[in-house]
């Protein structure tokens, strides 16, 4: 890092870039090495690499007690995990989702031909607005799938309700929200299940991976035939079914990670608080806050840049981020609603996501993890901070580059 950029110039200016090495949002945790080569030595050994390994039924039952549920079913990933899902609960027609999500979500439902219907979010929340799902249901619709956005639980009585009321089953995804609790209750346990995600860039990794966590007994059972082409034996095919098996490697990645959660949440925490402390005296930037009172991971480091306020737009802001090679993110821009195949299948579904279409220009992630310390934050708040500073020129210097770059 040159200490003499904050000073002088910035990177966006043809300076040279605050740090060497890019820092990316997501970048993976890890865990114990020498205990994870253990293992991926003893899956060598045994020979026995994939079809429900000790190391994934280790995984299962380690996820499930953590969570506080009777079962969870590991997936090779959580889209799988999401379209197993949404087929062993009899989904058809329409499903409520929101579209500030990630866009396998959506992609999930259109991929075994049923709608997402987009409904609009809370703008204080981000989450799936219960007051808008009432107005969108109609006989076609079967479910709605809310999304914990950044480990913050939705308002799961509200959903719960309306649901019970019209009959939808309801389908967590819980890709974020890993550890996280929701009126003392371990996130994992709402609805008719919910999906985690183990991708290599959440709290918890298996490299790749995800998993159905539920208390239902039948479902369980018919989400395991599903995962393994419908296998009930070894020549017994009984249902349905698709390769979505988590491999014992995986597995084992996982495993070592869940030791290092505490560690990991903490540093989370350390970055949270850290990038808490700089920005808060920005004029126009609000980070996302979670609740103290509840079981966080905290990370997801999320601001968002306030039009009327801030000296710089969002994309402004995060054109002299990246100049810096701190490489902040737009999620969940522009929202699945603006991506295909949804923009030409609903070109006016804006119309109806006014809150969607807000947050999304606003919201930028910022780098957090343990590659990530109190010190680099230091200096990406620097950064912000003389970028507001010197807003005028900077916001001329990119009025005059050329498209795209």
């Amino acid at each position: 890092m040159n200490p003499k950029l904050l000073l002088n110039e910035l990177a966006i200016f043809r300076g040279t870039p605050a740090f060497e090495e890019k820092l990316h949002v997501g970048r993976p945790n890890l865990g114990d090495r020498a205990r994870l080569m253990e293992r991926i030595n003893s899956i060598l050994d045994t020979r026995w690499l994939t079809n429900g390994g000790a190391y994934v039924q280790e995984f299962e039952r380690r996820v499930a007690e953590l969570v506080g549920v009777t079962y969870c079913v590991a997936m090779c990933n959580a889209t799988a995990a999401l379209e197993i899902a949404i087929r062993a609960l009899n989904l058809t027609g329409d499903v409520l989702v929101p579209s500030f999500t990630f866009i396998a979500t959506a992609h999930a439902l259109r991929w075994q031909q049923i709608t997402p219907v987009f409904c609009d979010i809370d703008a204080k929340t981000h989450n799936i607005d219960p007051l808008r799902i009432e107005e969108l249901i109609t006989p076609r619709t079967t479910g709605i799938i809310p999304v914990h956005l950044w480990g913050r639980a939705c308002d799961t009585d509200a959903i719960a309700e309306i649901a019970g009321r019209r009959n939808l089953k309801v389908l967590y995804d819980a890709a974020h929200a890993f550890g996280c609790s929701h009126a003392g209750r371990a996130i994992g346990g709402f609805g008719e299940c919910e999906v985690f995600s183990f991708h290599s860039t959440k709290v918890i990794n298996s490299f790749e991976g995800g998993a159905v966590v539920t208390n239902d007994a039948e479902l369980a059972d018919r989400m395991r035939l599903m995962r393994n082409f419908g296998f009930s034996d070894y020549d017994e095919v009984i249902h349905l079914g698709i390769n979505g098996k988590m491999m014992e490697v995986c597995a084992a990645m996982g495993l070592t990670s869940l030791e290092a959660m505490t560690d990991i949440v903490a540093v989370n925490w350390r970055n949270w608080e850290a990038y808490r402390e700089s920005l808060m005296a920005l004029p126009g930037i609000s980070l996302i806050k979670y609740d103290p009172t509840e079981h966080n991971n905290y990370h997801y480091v999320v601001i968002e840049v306030d039009p009327e306020r801030a000296p710089l737009s969002r994309d402004e802001l995060l054109a002299v981020l990246q100049a810096e090679n701190v490489l902040a993110r737009r999620y969940f821009w522009p929202g699945c609603h603006r991506m295909e195949p949804y923009r030409t299948l609903y070109p006016d579904a804006h119309l109806l996501l006014p809150q969607t279409e807000r947050i999304a220009a606003q919201v930028l992630t910022l780098p957090t993890g343990q590659t990530i310390t109190p010190e680099i934050i230091r200096v990406i708040c620097d950064i912000i901070r003389s970028a507001f500073e010197n807003a005028g020129e900077i916001r001329r210097m990119l009025a005059k580059k050329p498209a795209g770059q």
